[in-house]
């Protein structure tokens, strides 16, 4: 037998995964709360704990892990136009699996500053300009970060003729300083490769010993990425394929998490439609977006508010009820509902998450009157015509009603400039797999790839 051990060092839990390499099984998978304030190999031990051992123990020949532990990969990031370099250094930083805080245009302000400093991000991004265009805003800005009372790590990836001494700039206070390629070299042109592998390095070699994790890789081959990253990876693996193994073709999964949900979708999202105009920057064929307000219980406020009435109504709730079972939430973020209306509640929200999620993540269309008739724009990705639509996380699991939830990820006629996916077939990670198989990815993918077609299950129509 050969044992691999991976494990997710989560915000709200910790979870395993051991998986035979030999006969392509998962052996076993559990999760316990995760310790990242006290020992964070508490919590890992405490699931590990859950797995009956084979005789003689088990002898593991790869441990690996991912994390999002401690609020995860934090990052804020600069560029010059909102919809142009600032967005483009947004794009970055999500899909190499961080939280976005903040995302600045142009110059730095005094109050922008003063954000930086009380939000104390883990990594900062400093874009702006296509190459050979605006060198002074990134030269500005760089200058006015090396005057904040910490050091923090800084990924420069803007004007190559000025990302140089920027960089210079940031050294009289930050380090590391890393110089990637411009995420965006000529306008309307996404390059955030460069710049998302720095954030990585970063991540491995500075944040993990930062928030404690260090303690794990004592015990671990080491950690590998944000967990956010490895879930993005295993999604890539799963649509495209791997050698002669096929992929399922283009998908999306969507993430339902306690502080966060998220949603990546592996297509190209082009017009579906004729006389269909695509206007704004280039999407990402592997996109990933992560809604800080839409968790199901470090976030279970602020998914209550974004919902608005919807969720009263669709409860039949009073606001007393609503709030009793919020402050469950808050006394107790590993809840499992014990009760039928318990289990609703989570039913209820698990259905508005998905929703607003998938609704923020899929392009729009619009109608613009012309001297020559109607036409229609596109901004983002069209994805009616997705296939495939993945649910993992907890309440998925727990929750004997998932069709209904991921329901909230369909084409709503009521709704018609949202893209989203119009007839899909639904899947369940229902072993909470993908982002161990985004790490098994790194070292035998395709026997990642067939044991996540093996255990990500087709849903019967209910």
């Amino acid at each position: 037998m050969q044992a691999v051990l991976l494990i997710d060092f989560g915000s709200t839990y910790t979870k395993v995964t051991i998986v035979d390499l030999d006969r392509e099984e998962v052996l076993g998978t559990a999760r316990a709360g995760t310790t990242v304030e006290t020992n964070i190999m508490e919590g890992l031990h405490a699931a590990l704990a859950q797995i009956p051992e084979p005789a003689g123990g088990w002898n593991f020949i790869r441990k690996l892990a991912c994390s999002s532990a401690a609020g995860g990969l934090k990052m804020m990031a600069s560029g010059l136009v909102k919809e142009l370099t600032a967005e483009a250094a947004r794009r970055a930083a999500l899909g190499a699996g961080a939280r976005v805080m903040e995302i600045f245009s142009y110059e730095l302000t005094a109050q922008d500053l003063a954000k930086i400093i009380s939000a104390k991000p883990d990594i900062f991004l400093l874009a702006g300009g296509t190459d050979g265009g605006n060198k002074e805003i990134m030269l500005k800005n760089a200058e006015i970060l090396s005057t904040l009372p910490f050091s923090l790590p800084v990924v420069v990836a803007g004007n190559k003729a000025a990302a140089a001494q920027a960089a210079d700039l940031l050294r009289r206070r930050h380090d590391p300083v890393v110089v990637a390629d411009n995420v965006m070299p000529d306008l309307g042109v996404l390059a955030v490769d460069s710049a998302r592998l720095a954030i990585r390095d970063i991540f491995l070699s500075h944040i993990v010993h930062a928030k404690g994790l260090d303690k794990a890789e004592e015990f671990l081959e080491r950690i590998l990425m944000p967990t956010p990253a490895a879930v993005l990876s295993a999604a890539e693996l799963l649509a495209e394929g791997q050698g002669s193994e096929r992929g399922l073709g283009e998908l999306m999964i969507v993430d339902v998490g306690g502080a966060t949900t998220d949603v990546h979708s592996i297509a190209k999202g082009e017009p579906s439609k004729p006389n269909v105009m695509f206007k704004g920057l280039p999407e990402p064929y592997a996109k990933r977006t992560v809604e800080g307000d839409l968790g199901m219980r470090y976030s279970s406020e602020a998914l209550v508010e974004a919902s608005g009435r919807k969720l009263y109504d669709v409860l039949g709730w009073r606001d007393d009820q609503v709030a009793a079972q919020l402050e469950l939430y808050k006394k107790d973020p590993w809840l499992i509902p014990q009760t039928e209306e318990e289990a609703q509640f989570d039913l209820a929200m698990g259905r508005m998450a998905v929703s607003l999620a998938v609704e923020r993540h899929v392009g729009t269309i619009e109608v613009v009157y012309t001297p020559f008739g109607a036409t229609y724009v596109q901004h983002g990705k069209d994805l009616t015509p997705l296939p495939a639509v993945i649910g993992t996380g907890g309440v998925l699991l727990h929750n004997p009603h998932v069709w209904e939830i991921l329901k909230g990820s369909v084409f709503n006629p009521g709704e018609p400039t949202l893209l989203k996916p119009q007839n899909p077939s639904f899947y369940l990670d229902k072993d909470y797999i993908l982002a161990a198989m985004g790490l098994l990815r790194e070292v035998a993918p395709q026997a990642a790839l067939r044991i996540m077609k093996k255990y990500v299950v087709k849903l019967e129509e209910v």
